[in-house]
């Protein structure tokens, strides 16, 4: 299918959601440099595998001004409240190894950079795996602890933590190898129409961004930003229940958080964003 076609059926699909297609406002031209330290990078040319769009944007950038301020300064970000309580978690001993997170790996900046590379392959285990995959392995495994629910506060604390750490590096997931097939089903997903309204991930943040959606702008839907904390909902949201909440929206039946379906459709949507900072725990509306 032509890009043409798909942008004239993208728009017919925002205009029978009520998108307000003539509004369109594309990303703002701010920097966003958190704590006057640390530069993030919000746009960047796209990665070459992605055939339809020439630069990729970081959602910050189509923010209001109030909320982006709110992510520059730790200090009002209210996300680091979550983080507090995760550093908490890293050094409290569980399970019957009588181990803590910080009993392997020290101090939680031992693991910047992890963030930016997943999802990612695990030789081990024969299969991609996301890092709240990996936090429940090593939980289960190393400490004889009990995994955490996939979506859960707990977790979703722990992995933004872990992002924390990583702020300002470049996405850089790897597709290629053994990570292939599970990418390529990734993206058969972005492009699967779902539900009543039979529309697809690329509907919204490929032909549509820039556009009201409601009370707000679509942006690309790149995921560097998570977990996010939503202004809407006043808690940190994962990647995962972000992905349940847009299928749901499309009146379809939803995947199971860290199921294949959305394991492989986050490696997809993550690799849109190689190129970008990891920026999260990030602020949206």
């Amino acid at each position: 299918m032509s890009y043409n076609k798909k942008l004239t059926i993208g728009l017919a699909c925002a205009s029978a959601l009520g998108f307000g297609v003539a509004a369109w406002a594309g990303p703002d031209e701010d920097n966003l440099v958190i704590n006057g330290e640390i530069e993030i990078v919000t746009e960047a040319a796209a990665p070459e595998h992605m055939e339809y769009v020439d630069t990729i944007y970081s959602g910050w950038r189509f923010r209001s001004d109030e909320t982006q301020a709110v992510q520059a300064d730790d200090f009002d970000n209210p996300s680091m409240i979550f983080v507090e309580t995760a550093m908490e978690v890293w050094d409290t001993v569980e399970g019957t190894e009588g181990k803590s997170c910080s009993s392997c790996h020290n101090d939680v900046e031992s693991l910047r950079g992890v963030r930016a590379v997943y999802p990612k392959w695990n030789e081990k285990a024969g299969e991609v795996r996301t890092l709240e995959h990996q936090i429940n392995d090593c939980r289960e495994n190393q400490m004889g602890a009990e995994k955490w629910k996939y979506t859960g506060g707990d977790m979703v604390n722990m992995v933004s933590l872990i992002s924390m750490v990583s702020r300002g590096m470049p996405m850089n997931v790897a597709i290629d190898g053994p990570a292939q097939s599970t990418w390529e089903q990734g993206k058969e997903l972005y492009y699967t129409r779902f539900g009543q309204l039979e529309l697809s991930c690329a509907n919204c943040h490929e032909d549509n961004y820039g556009n009201m959606i409601r009370a707000d702008h679509l942006s690309q839907g790149q995921i560097n930003g998570f977990p996010t904390y939503r202004l809407k909902n006043t808690k940190l949201n994962s990647v995962h229940a972000r992905f349940k909440g847009c299928v749901r929206d499309t009146r379809a039946h939803t995947f199971k958080p860290g199921g294949p379906e959305f394991t492989a459709l986050e490696l997809y949507v993550a690799s849109r964003g190689n190129g970008l900072s990891v920026e999260g725990p990030s602020v949206r509306n």
